[in-house]
């Protein structure tokens, strides 16, 4: 039954995702950036559909399950993510509309008039979007062996998890991931909600809301940081660092870019912007998950605590509910890694192969970005078997690469640097992230700062100071209004 209703839910949403999305995929402006045409409600879920994925609902569970508090940070990075949105969006949608852009590549290379930029600035984003890619090939290995059986070895779960990813974007557009996304996030709210409902008398508690008083007294610290693991450096600086870390590097990812490139209009943006954060209001549910499995004593198959809530619900609900929480955690990584993956195919073939073969046509650049994809695919493939973490890590460290990108857009509405000022602060906050001496150095100096932010702020100073001691230039490329 678990299998039969999964099946359903991911079948028939991908027939209906295509239908939605057939025509739609035989230019590259209307595969990539669906021609421009998503209103608000095509657009609220196409934007939440890329905010909250698998991590949203496996990984903040499993947090909470293994650390408490920690959790929180879902709660502080949405809110703050948004409020910088609203701001920020509307620009980069104009900035798409009035210059043709289809990729984040697209708009450095145009700001900046400096096409090299854009090749640089592809290949950093295609290697975050690739550990973002992971994230979802975790959940989805995660699924396939509750759907089919814990005899399935990880390995060969994740590379059926990458093909499906793959069967999806190939066929799909960004229309059609819209749709998907739409349906992901109604059954996502239901059946959060349902859980939250029943798990109370699952665990021997009153009511929802006395899980978190069973678990503060079974579990004491657990709502307060650093959360169940006192010697965790998850304290409240971690929190501030790190919500302020995704916030700022939230909207330089490039797929959302391009669901910013998406919209009809400013006004769907802000519109969006203003109402997404009640969305969050799903993390109070979500976190109380991880704490009733907890209490259930749960204790998924090696610890793992991405697996905590889907081991929970096998464990304590009937096969029908495991099927629907299957079904739609599919669907929760397969929207999301399809907008993924065609977004590295979009950098890679709009802004790596035409600089390298210019006058490619609009045919052989859809050619090449759908080849490149599996390539892609690969690379997550392999960097997922290789290394067990947790998805909130993951999702920190796809934040880290991705921050490096950050100046460079903030400061392209607010100021006038240079493409070499730029291209020195990528390389100067990539070796303070990256460099053997760099993790030591910032524990030492700034202990409990998330190291994604740091390597931002030393991107910064790098790209002001270069502009500031460089002669002035005119204005040129895209305008900051």
């Amino acid at each position: 039954m678990t299998l039969t209703i999964a099946l359903v839910i991911v079948l028939a949403t991908t027939a209906g995702a295509l239908g939605f999305g057939r025509n739609a995929t035989k230019t590259m402006a209307a595969w990539a950036v669906g021609g421009r045409r998503f209103g608000t409600v095509l657009f609220w879920f196409m934007n939440a559909g890329e905010v909250y994925t698998t991590f949203a609902v496996l990984g903040i569970s499993g947090y909470a399950w293994a650390l408490g508090a920690p959790a929180y940070l879902a709660f502080t990075s949405v809110s703050l993510s948004y409020a910088i949105g609203y701001w920020l969006m509307p620009k980069i949608w104009r900035a798409g509309r009035d210059h043709g852009l289809i990729t984040q590549a697209d708009f450095f290379a145009t700001r900046y008039s400096a096409p090299w930029l854009g090749v640089v600035t592809a290949v950093v984003g295609i290697a975050a979007l690739i550990v973002h890619v992971q994230i979802q090939l975790v959940s989805l290995s995660l699924v396939v062996r509750l759907t089919l059986g814990s005899a399935i070895p990880p390995s060969l779960a994740v590379v059926i998890g990458a093909l499906l990813m793959l069967a999806f974007v190939m066929l799909a557009g960004l229309r059609s991931a819209a749709f998907s996304a739409a349906v992901k996030d109604v059954l996502m709210i239901v059946i959060v909600i349902l859980l939250a409902s029943l798990a109370a008398g699952r665990v021997g508690a009153a009511s929802p809301l006395d899980i978190f008083r069973l678990a503060t007294e079974q579990h004491p610290g657990i709502g307060k940081f650093p959360g169940l693991d006192p010697g965790s450096p998850t304290t409240s600086v971690w929190l501030m660092t790190s919500a302020l870390n995704v916030a700022l590097g939230n909207w330089v990812f490039p797929h959302l870019f391009q669901v910013s490139y998406s919209a009809s209009s400013a006004v769907s943006i802000r519109r969006n912007a203003i109402w997404q954060p009640l969305y969050s209001l799903a993390y109070f549910f979500i976190i109380m998950l991880g704490f009733a499995a907890l209490l259930a004593g749960t204790r998924p198959q090696g610890g793992n605590m991405n697996a905590v809530l889907l081991q929970f619900v096998s464990d304590k609900f009937p096969p029908w509910l495991v099927g629907l929480v299957a079904g739609t955690a599919f669907l929760l990584a397969l929207a999301p890694g399809s907008v993924l993956l065609l977004t590295s195919g979009s950098l890679f073939a709009r802004n790596v192969a035409r600089a390298l073969r210019p006058g490619m046509s609009d045919r052989a650049t859809l050619i090449a970005s759908r080849t490149s994809m599996v390539v892609f695919a690969g690379v997550a493939v392999w960097l997922t078997v290789a290394q067990e973490s947790s998805l909130v890590d993951i999702l920190l460290a796809a934040y880290s690469a991705i921050g490096m990108l950050a100046p460079g857009v903030f400061l392209a509405f607010l100021w006038r640097p240079s493409a070499v000022a730029v291209l020195l602060g990528i390389v100067a906050g990539f070796v303070a992230l990256l460099a053997p001496f760099a993790k030591d150095f910032w524990a030492a100096q700034l202990p409990e700062w998330e190291p994604g932010l740091i390597a931002m702020l030393v991107n910064l100073g790098v790209v002001v100071g270069v502009t500031a001691l460089a002669p002035k230039r005119e204005p040129v490329g895209v305008e900051g209004n």
